[in-house]
């Protein structure tokens, strides 16, 4: 028989077991724990009422922080998904992968790369742990959302992967002989006997045919290869050819060409450079002064500023001038807003960060969404000559070139040597006429010869 206070007891266990088992349904129901197991537990436990209170307890608790241990488990994994990339792009190609499975990553560092139309998407690890699983392949599609790679997170193993590699090598153990030294035995090779023999009559020299020299066209045939390889255009490349042929399949496009003395720009450089850089940390180039020029030649011409909407012409009352900067994955051009409210040193800062950011492949595609106008200096990789093609949907580009010594004949009717520059202007020739596009390219010069004038305009 039990008595009073065992049956009391046991009873009072029970409750606090129903208690705990249903604070922990879904818990058992993810360990597949049906409804009758936990009738058979409650039967057991009354009818093992004679327990201790500290062991059933303790039963209770290895039980609970079980379970525990099994969601805790299921839910600690954390899966990255594709970021938001604009509302033009919602899908782009998986690049690369920075980190493998089994390697440890730490919250913020870069995990994966995602290549687009205009740029590349850096996708940082949101937690610090360790890669369990990488969902795409290099190359593969992905979109807006999905999942690209499963991370346990967890602290860094301690002493990292290099001190576990050398501890788990063990360490070559000497021989017990390494420290002796081996006597060495000096033993000479006996000396062969030479036999005199009677000299013999020399045999006679038989002329052997010369090897055949190989032709020269079967030298063309081994000495050169003639391997090709395919490689596949990333989403930029492919980009770029669509709004080429775009432009040229849509606009009306012509090129004036003109000339500029580079003579008054160069000396103004010259002199101000070194206090430019010394004050103001910006090198003075010459793509701030012709920026300047054009906001400035826009007024008389605004029509280099509009562009064609359905039936409709938008002028602008600003600027926003597209630079082309040439990088290893292709051409982009950032815009720099608001040109005509900048100065010619405010705008050699702005084309200098934003050509940095385009080498190091930081832009972003708010750098470089709109522009209203663009310029391409082909000068600096030494080009005399050339005509651009216009950035839809704008109205016209400027093309610079390299400077070149030629003689030239000055006002007087003497021939000195100048420093020139071609320049061309490609328009769009169902928006702007012949007049505008040549009035607006002869501002840009004179402006360019006199730069004094751009503070009387």
């Amino acid at each position: 028989m039990l008595s009073k206070q065992s049956v009391r007891s046991a009873t009072r266990n029970t409750s606090v077991l129903k208690r705990a088992l249903r604070t922990t349904t879904p818990l058992l129901n993810s360990s597949s724990i049906s409804q009758n197991q936990n009738a058979n537990v409650s039967q057991r436990c009354y009818s093992s009422s004679i327990l201790s209170n500290n062991k059933l307890s303790k039963d209770l608790w290895l039980q609970k922080s079980r379970l525990w241990r099994v969601t805790e488990k299921r839910w600690e994994s954390t899966m990255v998904k594709v970021p938001p990339m604009a509302e033009s792009l919602t899908e782009g190609a998986l690049k690369e992968y920075t980190k493998a499975v089994g390697d440890f990553v730490t919250q913020d560092e870069l995990l994966a790369t995602i290549e687009t139309d205009k740029i590349d998407i850096e996708v940082n690890s949101p937690v610090t742990g360790k890669v369990t699983k990488l969902c795409f392949q290099p190359e593969d599609t992905v979109t807006v959302g999905d999942e690209l790679a499963e991370i346990e997170p967890g602290e860094a193993p301690a002493g990292g992967a290099a001190s576990t590699d050398s501890a788990s090598t063990p360490a070559p153990t000497p021989s017990p002989d390494a420290g002796k030294e081996i006597p060495v035995v000096k033993t000479e090779a006996p000396k062969p006997e030479i036999k005199k023999e009677s000299p013999q009559p020399a045999a006679p020299k038989v002329a052997q045919p010369a090897a055949s020299s190989p032709t020269p066209a079967a030298e063309s045939l081994t000495s050169f290869s003639r391997s090709e390889h395919k490689v596949k255009m990333n989403r930029m490349r492919l980009r770029i050819a669509e709004r080429l042929k775009e432009s040229q399949n849509t606009a009306a496009s012509l090129t004036t060409f003109n000339e500029v003395d580079m003579s008054a720009v160069m000396e103004m450089r010259k002199l101000y450079k070194d206090e430019i850089i010394k004050t103001k940390n910006i090198k003075f180039g010459f793509m701030g002064l012709f920026s300047k020029a054009c906001t400035l030649a826009m007024k008389d011409i605004p029509t280099v500023n509009a562009a064609i909407e359905n039936d409709q012409i938008v002028y602008r009352d600003y600027t926003d001038i597209s630079i082309a900067v040439a990088t290893p994955k292709g051409l982009v051009t950032p815009v720099v807003r608001n040109a005509e409210s900048l100065s010619v040193l405010g705008m050699e800062q702005e084309i200098l960060r934003l050509g940095q950011k385009a080498r190091d492949g930081k832009l972003t595609l708010e750098d470089m969404s709109g522009g209203t106008f663009t310029i391409s200096n082909g000068g600096v990789f030494g080009s005399l000559y050339g005509t651009p093609i216009i950035n839809m949907p704008q109205t016209a580009v400027l093309g610079l070139h390299s400077v070149k010594q030629r003689p030239v004949t000055l006002p007087d009717g003497t021939i000195a040597s100048r420093p020139m520059m071609y320049l061309a202007l490609t328009y769009d020739h169902r928006l702007l006429d012949g007049r505008e596009a040549v009035t607006f390219l002869k501002t840009v010069k004179e402006l360019i010869e006199d730069p004094r004038k751009m503070l009387l305009m």
